[in-house]
């Protein structure tokens, strides 16, 4: 699958609550914009008109001075509280209220560490099995007990997320060294990833196609080197993917049902 095409302004939106972000982002921009234009100018006026000249002497007195920066001030502090409270909190409120349930959405979890990203898929039944880190080697970077009956159909998928579209994903995120950042450009989601935390984030795709994982965190000298990649599929290919991962892991006695939509433990 071809990598989409980022070109100069934002990358592709694929996500459900991407626009409002965009348009979030789209409005800071602007109201930057005019506000690098408007100190430039006043920079310039000031320039020109406070100049060294002779016959003029500065005039240090308070009120004296030229007030109309400090109305220009307080109303860019208005401004910034108009953007606070009327865009990027009821957008924040509305990631977090509307939440999926488990029980109808794919929940995995995604371990960072350097310089790599891992996901863990539960099994059919649901349930992740037990993690111990004593069990951490080279073939098994989240240290998943396979003596667990929970744990013998789990999945683990190095750098690769699979997910279906149309349909939410929670994330449980967290890190076995450093803090890195969980980076979804095309999706608008960026969320650290914390050793010792596990932080549920959620997103849902509205198109099918490859994208990049990325580290928004300097998490070390390798750090250019973390890059994983997510791929939205349809649902036949998605339950298609999983029946063949889990026919590799456990063989001929695998079910050829798909995962149950019911909650994960």
């Amino acid at each position: 699958m071809e990598q989409p095409h980022y070109g100069f302004w934002l990358p592709p939106n694929i996500s459900t609550h991407g626009p409002e972000i965009d348009k979030l982002i789209t409005v800071v921009h602007c109201f930057m914009a005019v506000l690098f234009v408007g100190w430039g100018l006043y920079l310039v006026y000031c320039l020109f008109r406070f100049r060294e000249r002779p016959g003029h002497e500065a005039d240090i007195r308070q009120q004296a001075h030229f007030v109309l920066p400090k109305y220009i001030e307080i109303g860019i502090i208005l401004i910034e509280a108009c953007l606070l409270i009327f865009f990027s909190a009821p957008i924040w409120a509305k990631v977090k209220r509307d939440f999926p349930k488990e029980s109808e959405a794919l929940v995995v979890r995604v371990t960072a560490e350097q310089f790599a990203w891992t996901i863990h898929y539960p099994g059919k039944d649901g349930k992740f099995g037990r993690l111990d880190n004593t069990l951490i080697d080279g073939t098994n970077p989240v240290g998943l007990d396979r003596n667990d009956p929970n744990g013998i159909d789990d999945i683990i998928s190095p750098n690769m997320l699979n997910i279906p579209v149309n349909k939410p994903v929670i994330v449980q995120l967290t890190a076995k060294d450093v803090i890195h950042n969980f980076f979804l450009p095309v999706m608008r989601v960026k969320q650290d990833a914390i050793p010792g935390m596990t932080i549920p984030l959620w997103f849902e795709a509205t198109q099918t196609g490859k994208f990049e994982i990325a580290c928004a965190q300097l998490c070390g000298v390798g750090h250019t080197q973390m890059r994983g990649f997510f791929n939205v599929m349809s649902q036949q290919e998605y339950d298609t993917w999983y029946n063949e991962e889990e026919k590799s892991l456990l063989g001929d006695t695998a079910p050829a049902a798909t995962q149950p939509s019911g909650e994960n433990k």
